[in-house]
């Protein structure tokens, strides 16, 4: 398990004129962001959290007008990873999949998971080969993860 902090959100830009920011979620839903009022190691505290198009809008208590929210954007919103909940059988974190090694079903090594995305039929993980080239596998294809993730053969470019 990873003890890097876990991203639940990112700034992408301002919303208004008051200071509130536009958030791109990777947590499950504006929930998952309530449940911790301190981001970042304590730099950004949250005062409000409610669903907007294509994510959430936020307001913090350091971002005082657009002006703020606008020098914002891209930063990552961050936790502790043990201040999350505890996972179920056959979950995970995106953040503990990201820099793993695949490996095909086969035994043959295929390289580094760069990136988890969900483009809205499940989750699909990137991996980078040695080469430089990345190919993408759903996570229906992927058996087995924990030290490494094991990738079905037949999904193997």
């Amino acid at each position: 398990m990873s003890t890097r902090p876990v991203t639940l959100a990112v700034i992408i830009g301002a919303h208004g004129v008051t200071g509130e920011v536009r958030l791109k979620l990777f947590a499950e839903n504006v929930e998952s962001l309530k449940a911790h009022k301190r981001f970042n190691d304590g730099a950004l505290t949250l005062k409000s959290v409610r669903d907007g198009p294509n994510g959430a809008i936020a307001r913090f208590a350091e971002i005082a007008d657009r002006t703020a929210a606008e020098r914002m954007r891209g930063t990552e919103l961050t936790v502790p990873r043990e201040a999350l909940p505890p996972l179920a059988e056959g979950e995970y974190y995106h953040a503990d999949l990201i820099g793993l090694p695949a490996v095909s079903t086969d035994g043959e090594a295929l390289g580094t998971v760069v990136a988890v995305e969900n483009f809205g039929a499940g989750d699909v993980i990137e991996i980078e080969r040695p080469t430089g080239k990345r190919f993408m596998v759903p996570m229906f294809a992927v058996p087995e993860w924990g030290e490494r993730v094991v990738i079905d053969a037949a999904f193997v470019e």
